[in-house]
């Protein structure tokens, strides 16, 4: 048995190697163009080096997954071909004795992920804004977030639950802030947004908008608000301050897994200035984001648990095949993943337990599927 598992565990280390490195490589692409982007402004290679190796980590924590779905796809599909499987089982070896090596390594890998996902990524993804920042390179327009309240701009909150292309914007609510608390919100159904490079100010032309006012004397009783109705309503947000302080606060990407369980117990005490509406919302993006991780780490177990009666059953040992249904699974996946995504808005369709459907599922057919082979 020894042997045996020694040599089923060198196979998927070797494929495993291989796949991540090939789709590494190709999510890789992205951020060399950013690279070569950033040498063509004159950046130092220094620091173009960093912000590729800074994407690393990020990038980890999909392609982990995948090469481990993948590499247990090919490595089973071939024994499976080749007989070597009709040998272990007549040899009186039972599925679970076969598969147990490979299913400690997928379990291992969910470690791995999970601390990227929570630690590493995070502080990664946040150092390569501040890079970014401190270079004045990043662009003003990507400072406003989907599905979470900016906090960057003085004097201002804004939430943007949707950006189409052209930076549409879709169900924009912004709060003006005063010293003594919030001045005035602002919502509107839709919003068209642009940079002004020479004011260094974003230029948000809001559509089919509602203004509150709270009452000065009496600012938290919602009754004596004043509301007004408007066709058009615009918003001036500048960012010069934030590139002279080089000021980055977190975004909710790139908080630890730590610092988001601890924003999502006090997320009053976060944003104290937010209505009971909005604050329900962006706490489930925060709860959404903290499952998305776990579950994505968890994937590198669920898959490879799913993956292995289906390589058995295809047997077909070219690598194209177990690439296909490897990526079909993670479609699969994802979907469910944009569509958790799609529902922070509204908190009672519970988005955050979306997330672990396929999961889940995954883990429960490949139980069921193993049991029928064995």
């Amino acid at each position: 048995m020894k042997i045996l598992h020694k040599y089923l565990s060198w196979d998927f280390a070797i494929t495993f190697a291989v796949t991540l490195m090939v789709f590494t490589f190709v999510m890789c692409v992205g951020a060399v163009m950013k690279a070569i982007d950033l040498l063509a402004r004159g950046v130092s290679g220094w620091l173009m080096l960093k912000y590729f190796l800074y994407n690393i980590p990020f990038i980890f924590t999909f392609s982990i997954p995948m090469s481990t779905l993948t590499a247990v796809l090919l490595q089973f599909g071939r024994l499976s071909f080749d007989g070597e499987m009709t040998a272990m089982k007549a040899c009186g070896l039972s599925m679970w004795q076969v598969i147990s090596p490979i299913i400690l390594l997928s379990l291992a890998l969910s470690g791995v992920c999970l601390a990227l996902s929570g630690t590493v990524a995070p502080l990664s993804h946040f150092a390569q804004r501040r890079m970014l920042a401190q270079l004045g390179m990043e662009n003003p327009i990507n400072l406003l977030d989907e599905g979470r309240f900016v906090r960057d701009f003085p004097g201002y909150m804004v939430y943007v639950a949707k950006k189409g292309r052209n930076n549409q914007l879709k169900d924009v609510v912004i709060y003006e802030l005063g010293s003594e608390g919030v001045r005035r919100s602002v919502r509107a159904k839709t919003g068209t947004m642009s940079a002004d490079a020479q004011q260094q100010a974003l230029l948000i032309d809001l559509y089919d908008v509602r203004i509150d006012e709270p009452d000065a004397k009496h600012p938290e009783d919602p009754t004596r608000a004043r509301y007004i109705n408007a066709k058009h309503y615009p918003v001036k947000l500048a960012f010069a301050d934030l590139l002279k302080k080089q000021n980055v606060r977190k975004k909710t990407s790139d908080m630890t897994y730590r610092e988001l369980i601890t924003s999502i117990r006090h997320i009053r005490a976060v944003y104290p200035q937010l209505s009971v509406k909005d604050l329900l919302r962006q706490r489930m993006g925060m709860v959404v984001e903290a499952n998305k991780r776990l579950a994505l780490s968890l994937t590198c177990f669920a898959l490879p648990l799913l993956g292995i009666p289906l390589a058995m059953k295809s047997r077909r040992r070219e690598s194209s095949v177990g690439i296909a249904i490897s990526l079909g699974l993670v479609f699969a996946y994802y979907f469910f993943i944009i569509l958790a995504d799609a529902l922070i808005d509204h908190p009672g369709a519970r988005p955050d337990l979306i997330i672990w459907i396929p999961v889940i599922g995954f883990e429960v057919a490949g139980f069921f599927s193993i049991r029928k082979i064995n």
